[in-house]
């Protein structure tokens, strides 16, 4: 169950951000029964609010009778600063980039304990890979996420490593003194990488996006093929990325749609073709 709500006196606004939390990507479509299941709400109740949902078009239902999330909630969606801010300023580096090196490209911000994909840029040609733009992966089990976590306070650093650390394969690290000491690694090289931590096969590389007080407002990342991958190689290509980036949002820092109204500025593409 996503998150039941049992209480007679819980608000109207919960049981509808109930019944939007009810979606999710193991469940992009529901039953008003699976609906009133998985919120706990009466079925009586599940039934008026998602009709009040679907007729402002936050819900949609197809011809079956399913239920899937609306056009008017994504035009919504689309509003926030991870879209029309940081989204919009690094996508056209991220195209680039991946011009360059011809292998997944990753956008991702921290958001709780999870790294939170943002963009993602691919080919057909690129190793198989489990994230998804708005899925979510731990931190400590990826690249982008262990950018992120390498650059955020010490206060945060502590508690997460308190844990509980997941281990999603044989090779990820979950032994606190053991991260710890990695991502001091982080912070001095200034960049992350993983072997097999998140996805057997596979491996990441990749840096933070730093304001100007030093601290990771996003991270940019690659993921090759663990056999002859060369991951060090592909640093410089990503630093230049992240520091154009970091450089775009600061400059439009007072802006909060910089690629919607003025265009995305210049940008130098990387000058070589970097290799895996």
């Amino acid at each position: 169950m996503a998150g039941g709500i049992r209480d007679p006196r819980t608000s109207v606004t919960s049981r509808v951000l109930a019944i939007l939390g009810a979606f999710d990507v193991d469940h992009p479509t529901l039953t008003l029964t699976d609906i009133a299941r998985r919120t706990g709400l009466p079925l009586a109740t599940a039934h008026r609010l998602v009709g009040e949902l679907v007729a402002w078009r936050a819900l949609s239902r197809g011809p079956d009778g399913g239920y899937t999330v609306g056009v008017r909630l994504w035009e919504v969606g689309l509003l926030s600063p991870l879209h029309a801010r940081l989204r919009e300023v690094a996508l056209p580096y991220l195209q680039d980039l991946h011009s360059a090196v011809r292998e997944n490209v990753h956008l991702a911000v921290r958001d709780g304990d999870e790294a939170l994909y943002v963009e993602k840029v691919t080919g057909h040609r690129a190793v198989p890979i489990i994230s998804r733009v708005g899925g979510r992966l731990p931190l400590h089990a990826t690249g982008v996420g262990k950018a992120l976590l390498a650059f955020a306070s010490a206060a945060y650093i502590a508690a997460f490593l308190r844990g509980p650390l997941p281990r999603c394969t044989s090779y990820t690290i979950t032994e606190p003194g053991r991260l710890a000491r990695e991502l001091a690694t982080v912070r001095r090289h200034g960049w992350a990488a993983t072997s097999e931590e998140m996805t057997l096969g596979s491996c990441s590389v990749a840096v933070p996006v730093l304001d100007t007080e030093g601290t990771a407002v996003a991270s940019i990342g690659v993921v090759v093929h663990s056999l002859g991958a060369h991951l060090e190689r592909l640093v410089p290509a990503l630093r230049g990325v992240a520091d154009q980036v970091a450089a775009r949002l600061t400059t439009t820092a007072e802006d909060p749609y910089p690629g919607l109204r003025h265009g995305v500025a210049p940008h130098r593409p990387p000058a070589h073709r970097a290799s895996a």
